[in-house]
Protein backbone atom coordinates (compact mmCIF):
# COMPACT_ATOMS: atom_id res chain seq x y z
CA UNK A 1 0.00 0.00 0.00
CA UNK A 2 1.22 3.64 -0.89
CA UNK A 3 2.38 5.99 2.05
CA UNK A 4 0.98 9.34 2.38
CA UNK A 5 1.91 11.68 -0.40
CA UNK A 6 2.37 15.80 -0.09
CA UNK A 7 0.13 17.53 -1.84
CA UNK A 8 1.55 19.83 -4.35
CA UNK A 9 -0.94 22.09 -6.18
CA UNK A 10 -2.58 20.48 -8.97
CA UNK A 11 -3.92 22.51 -12.23
CA UNK A 12 -6.89 21.69 -14.26
CA UNK A 13 -9.61 21.35 -11.75
CA UNK A 14 -11.59 24.84 -10.09
CA UNK A 15 -11.72 23.91 -6.70
CA UNK A 16 -14.96 24.32 -5.18
CA UNK A 17 -14.56 25.95 -1.91
CA UNK A 18 -11.09 28.16 -1.20
CA UNK A 19 -9.77 29.44 1.72
CA UNK A 20 -6.98 32.05 1.08
CA UNK A 21 -4.45 33.55 3.47
CA UNK A 22 -7.59 33.15 6.64
CA UNK A 23 -6.68 34.50 10.01
CA UNK A 24 -9.02 34.67 12.37
CA UNK A 25 -9.47 36.32 15.69
CA UNK A 26 -10.94 36.23 18.70
CA UNK A 27 -11.09 39.28 21.21
CA UNK A 28 -7.71 40.66 20.06
CA UNK A 29 -6.33 36.83 20.18
CA UNK A 30 -5.30 34.91 16.61
CA UNK A 31 -6.77 31.65 16.62
CA UNK A 32 -5.43 31.03 12.92
CA UNK A 33 -2.82 32.37 10.88
CA UNK A 34 -2.52 32.60 7.37
CA UNK A 35 -4.27 29.57 6.31
CA UNK A 36 -5.20 28.43 2.64
CA UNK A 37 -6.53 25.13 1.14
CA UNK A 38 -8.72 24.17 -1.46
CA UNK A 39 -11.70 21.53 -1.26
CA UNK A 40 -13.00 20.21 -4.72
CA UNK A 41 -16.38 18.68 -5.09
CA UNK A 42 -16.56 15.49 -3.96
CA UNK A 43 -14.05 15.67 -1.64
CA UNK A 44 -13.38 15.01 2.32
CA UNK A 45 -11.95 16.73 3.55
CA UNK A 46 -10.11 16.91 6.94
CA UNK A 47 -9.04 19.62 8.93
CA UNK A 48 -6.65 18.01 11.69
CA UNK A 49 -5.03 19.36 14.78
CA UNK A 50 -4.51 19.31 18.38
CA UNK A 51 -6.94 21.58 20.45
CA UNK A 52 -7.00 25.57 20.07
CA UNK A 53 -5.50 25.48 16.69
CA UNK A 54 -8.68 27.19 15.26
CA UNK A 55 -10.42 23.94 13.15
CA UNK A 56 -13.20 24.77 14.82
CA UNK A 57 -13.15 28.38 14.10
CA UNK A 58 -12.11 27.41 10.58
CA UNK A 59 -15.19 25.62 10.08
CA UNK A 60 -17.17 28.41 11.58
CA UNK A 61 -16.03 30.71 9.17
CA UNK A 62 -16.55 28.61 6.22
CA UNK A 63 -20.07 28.38 7.15
CA UNK A 64 -20.21 32.08 7.49
CA UNK A 65 -20.76 32.80 11.21
CA UNK A 66 -17.63 34.08 11.43
CA UNK A 67 -15.62 36.67 9.26
CA UNK A 68 -11.76 36.29 8.60
CA UNK A 69 -9.63 39.36 10.13
CA UNK A 70 -7.36 38.78 6.98
CA UNK A 71 -7.96 37.10 3.60
CA UNK A 72 -11.32 35.56 2.15
CA UNK A 73 -13.01 32.03 1.71
CA UNK A 74 -15.34 31.41 -1.16
CA UNK A 75 -17.61 28.56 -2.11
CA UNK A 76 -18.26 28.32 -5.75
CA UNK A 77 -16.35 31.32 -6.70
CA UNK A 78 -18.19 33.58 -4.68
CA UNK A 79 -16.88 35.17 -1.79
CA UNK A 80 -19.00 33.80 1.35
CA UNK A 81 -20.09 36.59 3.71
CA UNK A 82 -22.70 34.90 5.61
CA UNK A 83 -24.36 31.65 6.38
CA UNK A 84 -26.35 30.61 3.42
CA UNK A 85 -28.58 26.92 2.52
CA UNK A 86 -25.47 25.64 0.47
CA UNK A 87 -23.54 25.18 3.35
CA UNK A 88 -24.94 23.07 6.63
CA UNK A 89 -23.49 22.24 9.87
CA UNK A 90 -23.19 18.94 12.03
CA UNK A 91 -22.15 19.96 15.14
CA UNK A 92 -21.00 17.59 18.13
CA UNK A 93 -24.04 18.65 20.73
CA UNK A 94 -26.45 16.13 21.20
CA UNK A 95 -28.76 19.14 21.61
CA UNK A 96 -28.81 20.54 18.40
CA UNK A 97 -31.99 18.79 17.69
CA UNK A 98 -34.71 20.74 19.33
CA UNK A 99 -35.86 18.51 21.48
CA UNK A 100 -40.00 18.97 20.92
CA UNK A 101 -40.05 17.98 17.38
CA UNK A 102 -39.98 14.78 16.01
CA UNK A 103 -37.52 12.77 13.37
CA UNK A 104 -39.40 13.80 10.78
CA UNK A 105 -40.02 17.62 12.18
CA UNK A 106 -36.31 17.88 12.53
CA UNK A 107 -35.49 16.98 9.17
CA UNK A 108 -38.06 18.94 7.42
CA UNK A 109 -37.62 22.03 9.69
CA UNK A 110 -34.70 23.82 7.25
CA UNK A 111 -36.62 23.07 4.46
CA UNK A 112 -39.58 24.63 5.33
CA UNK A 113 -37.82 27.56 6.59
CA UNK A 114 -35.87 28.37 4.08
CA UNK A 115 -38.88 27.89 1.77
CA UNK A 116 -36.52 25.48 -0.50
CA UNK A 117 -39.78 22.89 -0.32
CA UNK A 118 -43.53 22.95 0.26
CA UNK A 119 -44.66 20.94 3.25
CA UNK A 120 -45.59 17.85 1.06
CA UNK A 121 -42.14 18.26 -0.67
CA UNK A 122 -40.11 18.62 2.59
CA UNK A 123 -42.47 15.57 4.19
CA UNK A 124 -41.01 13.00 0.80
CA UNK A 125 -37.70 14.45 1.09
CA UNK A 126 -37.20 13.89 5.09
CA UNK A 127 -38.52 10.16 4.41
CA UNK A 128 -36.20 9.77 1.58
CA UNK A 129 -33.14 10.91 3.96
CA UNK A 130 -34.53 9.28 7.33
CA UNK A 131 -34.84 5.84 5.47
CA UNK A 132 -30.89 6.59 4.05
CA UNK A 133 -29.74 6.63 7.23
CA UNK A 134 -31.34 3.83 8.27
CA UNK A 135 -33.74 5.61 10.83
CA UNK A 136 -37.03 4.53 8.87
CA UNK A 137 -39.56 3.42 11.80
CA UNK A 138 -38.41 6.75 14.04
CA UNK A 139 -39.87 9.24 11.66
CA UNK A 140 -42.88 9.75 15.40
CA UNK A 141 -39.92 9.47 18.08
CA UNK A 142 -38.93 12.51 19.97
CA UNK A 143 -34.92 13.46 20.50
CA UNK A 144 -34.98 12.69 24.29
CA UNK A 145 -36.17 8.93 23.25
CA UNK A 146 -32.74 8.30 20.90
CA UNK A 147 -29.34 7.19 21.53
CA UNK A 148 -26.57 9.64 20.77
CA UNK A 149 -25.41 7.51 17.49
CA UNK A 150 -29.41 7.78 16.46
CA UNK A 151 -29.18 11.70 17.06
CA UNK A 152 -26.56 12.32 15.28
CA UNK A 153 -28.00 10.43 12.49
CA UNK A 154 -30.99 12.63 12.41
CA UNK A 155 -28.71 15.38 12.51
CA UNK A 156 -26.56 14.29 8.97
CA UNK A 157 -30.35 13.41 7.49
CA UNK A 158 -31.40 16.96 8.42
CA UNK A 159 -28.07 18.39 6.82
CA UNK A 160 -28.15 15.81 3.51
CA UNK A 161 -31.97 16.58 2.78
CA UNK A 162 -31.14 20.42 2.45
CA UNK A 163 -28.31 19.32 -0.26
CA UNK A 164 -25.91 21.83 0.32
CA UNK A 165 -22.66 22.17 -2.05
CA UNK A 166 -20.61 21.59 1.36
CA UNK A 167 -21.51 19.61 4.07
CA UNK A 168 -19.89 20.83 7.20
CA UNK A 169 -19.18 18.15 10.08
CA UNK A 170 -17.88 19.82 13.43
CA UNK A 171 -15.87 16.61 15.13
CA UNK A 172 -19.68 14.73 15.08
CA UNK A 173 -18.86 11.73 16.86
CA UNK A 174 -16.26 12.96 19.37
CA UNK A 175 -19.26 12.40 22.21
CA UNK A 176 -20.00 8.95 21.12
CA UNK A 177 -18.73 5.69 22.42
CA UNK A 178 -16.16 4.09 20.60
CA UNK A 179 -18.27 1.16 18.99
CA UNK A 180 -20.73 3.58 18.26
CA UNK A 181 -18.11 5.95 16.70
CA UNK A 182 -16.65 3.42 14.72
CA UNK A 183 -20.04 2.50 13.34
CA UNK A 184 -21.03 6.37 12.92
CA UNK A 185 -17.55 6.19 10.53
CA UNK A 186 -18.94 3.31 8.58
CA UNK A 187 -22.03 5.19 7.66
CA UNK A 188 -20.84 8.12 6.89
CA UNK A 189 -18.90 6.33 4.25
CA UNK A 190 -21.21 4.33 3.13
CA UNK A 191 -23.24 7.78 2.37
CA UNK A 192 -20.42 9.07 0.79
CA UNK A 193 -19.84 5.68 -1.19
CA UNK A 194 -23.38 6.41 -2.66
CA UNK A 195 -23.96 9.78 -3.22
CA UNK A 196 -20.22 11.42 -3.27
CA UNK A 197 -21.11 14.73 -1.56
CA UNK A 198 -18.76 17.35 -0.46
CA UNK A 199 -17.65 16.85 3.27
CA UNK A 200 -15.42 19.59 5.45
CA UNK A 201 -14.59 17.61 8.83
CA UNK A 202 -13.07 18.57 12.02
CA UNK A 203 -11.15 16.46 13.77
CA UNK A 204 -8.74 16.00 16.51
CA UNK A 205 -8.34 12.06 16.59
CA UNK A 206 -5.64 10.76 14.13
CA UNK A 207 -7.13 7.86 13.33
CA UNK A 208 -10.60 9.43 12.29
CA UNK A 209 -8.91 11.65 9.89
CA UNK A 210 -7.45 8.95 8.07
CA UNK A 211 -10.63 7.14 8.17
CA UNK A 212 -12.98 9.64 6.98
CA UNK A 213 -10.98 11.96 4.53
CA UNK A 214 -9.28 11.14 1.23
CA UNK A 215 -7.11 14.64 2.01
CA UNK A 216 -6.36 15.85 5.55
CA UNK A 217 -5.15 19.57 6.26
CA UNK A 218 -2.37 19.52 9.53
CA UNK A 219 -2.87 22.73 11.62
CA UNK A 220 -0.07 23.70 14.23
CA UNK A 221 -0.81 24.19 17.75
CA UNK A 222 -2.51 28.05 18.71
CA UNK A 223 -2.64 29.79 16.32
CA UNK A 224 -3.18 27.32 13.67
CA UNK A 225 -1.10 27.72 10.65
CA UNK A 226 -0.47 24.57 7.53
CA UNK A 227 1.36 22.51 8.34
CA UNK A 228 1.05 20.10 5.30
CA UNK A 229 -1.74 18.66 3.18
CA UNK A 230 -1.72 15.21 2.83
CA UNK A 231 -3.39 12.47 0.62
CA UNK A 232 -5.27 9.94 2.32
CA UNK A 233 -7.20 8.00 -0.05
CA UNK A 234 -5.89 4.94 0.49
CA UNK A 235 -7.07 4.24 3.84
CA UNK A 236 -10.27 3.28 5.53
CA UNK A 237 -11.88 1.49 8.39
CA UNK A 238 -10.84 -2.37 7.15
CA UNK A 239 -6.75 -0.73 7.08
CA UNK A 240 -6.94 0.38 10.48
CA UNK A 241 -4.55 -1.66 12.75
CA UNK A 242 -2.57 -2.44 9.38
CA UNK A 243 1.44 -1.34 9.51
CA UNK A 244 0.66 0.99 6.85
CA UNK A 245 -1.93 2.95 9.03
CA UNK A 246 -0.31 2.77 11.82
CA UNK A 247 2.30 4.49 9.91
CA UNK A 248 0.70 6.95 8.36
CA UNK A 249 -0.38 7.38 12.74
CA UNK A 250 3.09 8.18 13.86
CA UNK A 251 4.03 10.18 10.56
CA UNK A 252 1.25 12.22 10.82
CA UNK A 253 1.99 12.65 14.45
CA UNK A 254 5.51 14.21 13.89
CA UNK A 255 4.27 16.54 11.34
CA UNK A 256 1.94 18.29 14.10
CA UNK A 257 4.41 18.26 17.04
CA UNK A 258 7.91 17.16 15.58
CA UNK A 259 10.38 17.91 13.01
CA UNK A 260 10.01 14.91 10.54
CA UNK A 261 10.76 15.24 7.35
CA UNK A 262 8.58 14.03 4.67
CA UNK A 263 8.60 10.45 3.48
CA UNK A 264 7.52 11.38 0.25
CA UNK A 265 7.68 14.70 -1.81
CA UNK A 266 6.25 13.45 -4.96
CA UNK A 267 4.19 16.12 -6.79
CA UNK A 268 0.25 14.18 -7.19
CA UNK A 269 -3.05 16.17 -8.33
CA UNK A 270 -5.48 17.57 -5.23
CA UNK A 271 -6.65 13.79 -5.21
CA UNK A 272 -6.58 10.88 -7.23
CA UNK A 273 -10.91 10.18 -6.77
CA UNK A 274 -11.32 14.43 -7.63
CA UNK A 275 -11.22 13.66 -11.26
CA UNK A 276 -14.34 10.93 -11.05
CA UNK A 277 -16.18 12.79 -8.41
CA UNK A 278 -17.25 15.54 -9.76
CA UNK A 279 -18.58 13.30 -12.36
CA UNK A 280 -19.94 11.00 -9.57
CA UNK A 281 -21.18 13.89 -7.51
CA UNK A 282 -23.58 15.41 -10.34
CA UNK A 283 -24.82 11.76 -11.11
CA UNK A 284 -25.60 11.09 -7.08
CA UNK A 285 -27.36 13.97 -6.60
CA UNK A 286 -29.43 13.71 -9.12
CA UNK A 287 -30.40 10.44 -8.39
CA UNK A 288 -30.60 11.06 -4.37
CA UNK A 289 -32.70 14.26 -5.20
CA UNK A 290 -35.54 11.84 -6.30
CA UNK A 291 -37.90 10.72 -2.76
Amino acid sequence: MAGLQIVRPGAGIPPLLRADGVSLEYGGVRATHDVSFDVYRGDRFVLLGPSGCGKSSLLKAVAGFVAPSAGSISLDGGRISGPGPDRVVVFQEFDQLPPWKTVLENVMFPLLATRRATRHEARERALHWIAKVGLAGFEGAHPHTLSGGMKQRVAIARALAMQPQVLLMDEPFAALDALTRRRMQEELGRLWEELRFTLLFVTHSIEEALVVGNRILLLSPHPGQVRAELNSHQFDLASAGSPEFQAATQRIHGLLFGAVAPATTAAVAPSAAVTAAVTAASTARDRSSAP
